[in-house]
């Protein structure tokens, strides 16, 4: 039987566990069971965008109306009729909340493989392809669990910043980020400031200004009732990771037309009202990172842009581990309690979650 955690497509705070028949395998086809993998802010935003941006395609459920949310994590391969994947194999990427997967191998190479089958042949290959991590070096294998928390969400931080520098950063003086404690938010945080060329101001709650101040990473850090105190007159960029519309119109109304670009992320205020569509300055426009790896990809060759964005990770983990406090926890309520925590927002911005089934 295949353990699942399937959530309500229309709402996504209601979620359960369900079993399944495990369906024989075909030829070309291998059965992976999933091991331990990350349950972040991300995987909510994923729930949110899942029917406009097809998250909940990649790994259907036969019960209308609900789904399987995507998780970054290790797999085991426990049955193969794939040539050149072995039983024991052990793959790096996408899966569902589920206790195992089926896929079809399209592309295998010593270093992983992509998922062909019928239903995903249509979606960004990026979700589609598998790292294999049996032979990991050590500095990716000495952070597995950091390598599922951090690695999907860092990625995003790396290409939001090659955006921004790719257009120029927009020709603003700073980038205000929304949700500054969300782990994606402080990854472009530590990125931007690598790069140096702009001030980094950080939006949070009241209550979690101290964990944001402490993270070192951003220039200035107010809650979001003092947006007022911004300097109106600078040229800004607003990334948004809360998707709170009250939030995303009090930047714009403040900045007006010095507001160069509106980029949308994530929705960690889940349940807050979306902003209206007439706003003064940049347009919002939600950011999709496989467009910007693809435009890499064409300027730079393909995977270049990824390769690039594997080492930046694996040096911002040194630095970023120290401020996560990293928990496991197994078992199918286990999964369940934990997701209903961090769809609830009641994870704390400092925990990293583990889960396996």
């Amino acid at each position: 039987m295949t353990t699942k955690l399937i959530v309500n497509r229309a709402r996504i705070d209601e979620a359960k566990i369900v079993q399944r028949d495990e369906a024989p395998l075909d030829d070309g086809q291998i059965r992976v069971a999933t091991r331990r993998f990350a349950l972040t802010a991300n995987n909510i935003s994923y729930a949110l965008s899942g029917e406009a941006i097809g998250y909940w395609r990649f790994f259907p459920d036969h019960d209308d109306g609900w789904g399987c949310v995507p998780v970054w994590g290790f797999g085991e391969v426990t049955e193969s009729r794939v040539d050149g994947v072995g039983i024991g194999d052990c793959y790096w990427g996408f899966f569902p909340m589920a206790s195992d997967l089926v896929m079809a191998p399209s592309k295998v190479s010593a270093n992983g493989i992509t998922d062909g089958i019928a239903h995903r042949r249509e979606l960004p290959y990026v979700y589609n392809m598998y790292a294999r991590a049996n032979d990991d070096p050590a500095p990716l294998a000495d952070i597995a669990d950091l390598r599922s928390l951090m690695f999907p969400l860092l990625t995003t931080s790396y290409v939001i910043d090659d955006y921004i520098a790719d257009n120029g950063g927009f020709g603003a003086d700073q980038v205000i980020i929304g949700s500054a404690s969300s782990k994606t938010a402080f990854g472009l945080a530590f990125y931007l400031r690598q790069r140096g060329a702009q001030q980094v101001i950080g939006l949070t709650s009241a209550r979690n200004i101290g964990f944001v101040e402490g993270l070192g990473l951003y220039d200035r850090v107010i809650d979001y009732g003092s947006i007022d105190t911004l300097d109106r007159a600078r040229r800004s960029v607003f990334v948004d990771m809360s998707g709170d519309g009250t939030i995303v119109a009090a930047v714009h109304h403040h900045f007006g037309e010095q507001l160069k670009a509106s980029i949308g992320v994530g929705a960690t205020h889940w349940g807050a009202d979306r902003a209206p569509r007439d706003l003064p300055g940049a347009r919002p426009a939600f950011f999709f990172a496989p467009s910007q790896i693809a435009k890499r990809d064409a300027d730079w060759g393909a995977g270049v842009l990824m390769r690039r964005a594997v080492e930046a990770n694996i040096a911002a983990c040194a630095v970023l581990a120290a401020r996560m406090t990293v928990t496991a926890s197994q078992g199918a309520d286990a999964i369940a309690a934990a997701y209903a925590d961090m769809v609830a927002g009641s994870t704390p911005p400092d925990r990293g979650v583990i889960l396996s089934f």
